[in-house]
């Protein structure tokens, strides 16, 4: 994830810089912003999966989306764009007494109890992908983009970079501590490597809420039930 951190980082960096480059022939309505670099943060929710896992699911299970955005405005309604651009997407899943033995040599992906043995006090598993989101916006003010009601519905593609699930603080079924150490295991076997999610997008200004709602399964076919990611939450975007 350090390297992924990096990357986000530069993405930030390149998206300001894009948007500081704007051309006067580029440039529209008032100078209007085209929400160029959006940042979203949310939850993540699990669909389609079984009582037995989700009933282990606990706690906010934290998502971050960031991405740079070229925005392309229809000259005969102006109060219409559409958008694509490049970045990333991650999502956590937070697991109260039970273990995902990604790295299993098995042919169905292992969600293991552990509510009668040793268990990990905190234990998640986190994806995270490249992806190209594409938005059809509407903006009610063009002229005051900073100050109008926005809307957005699209699509967005991702491929997987990173699965892996982290372990923090062994204990007993007591709940007493065992070891303070974090076991992390890293494997993209059970899942699809390819993601689809429909998106949409409502706000005023810069903020917007934000909703995503997986088209493709987040694990292969007969390894795990078929699982939708829905993510839910706030988008900031400027620039």
């Amino acid at each position: 994830m350090r390297k992924i951190s990096i990357i986000l980082f530069a993405v930030l960096v390149t998206a300001s810089a894009f948007a500081q480059t704007t051309t006067k022939k580029e440039k529209t309505i008032t100078d209007r912003a085209a929400d160029h670099f959006m940042f979203q943060v949310g939850t993540n929710i699990w669909s389609g999966t079984a009582d037995s896992v989700s009933n282990y699911i606990k706690g906010f299970n934290r998502s971050a989306n960031i991405y740079v955005m070229y925005n392309k405005q229809f000259k005969n309604s102006p109060k219409f764009s559409i958008a694509a651009g490049i970045g990333f997407g991650t999502s956590n899943i937070y697991f109260k007494k039970m273990q995902v033995n990604i790295a299993a040599a098995k042919s169905v992906l292992p969600f293991v109890r552990t509510d009668t043995g040793n268990n990990y006090k905190k234990y998640k598993l986190a994806t995270a992908y490249l992806e190209i989101p594409l938005e059809l916006r509407f903006t009610a003010d063009p002229s005051n983009p900073n100050k109008s009601i926005k809307g957005a519905i699209g699509v967005k593609l991702g491929t997987l970079l990173n699965a892996h699930t982290k372990g923090k603080t062994l204990q007993n079924s007591a709940g007493t501590k065992i070891n303070a150490l974090t076991v992390k295991e890293n494997s993209k076997n059970f899942f699809n490597g390819t993601r689809i999610a429909a998106t949409a997008r409502v706000g005023y200004g810069i903020f917007s809420l934000y909703g995503s709602y997986g088209l493709t399964s987040l694990f292969k076919d007969g390894v795990a039930p078929d699982t939708k990611l829905i993510q839910i939450g706030l988008t900031i975007s400027g620039l």
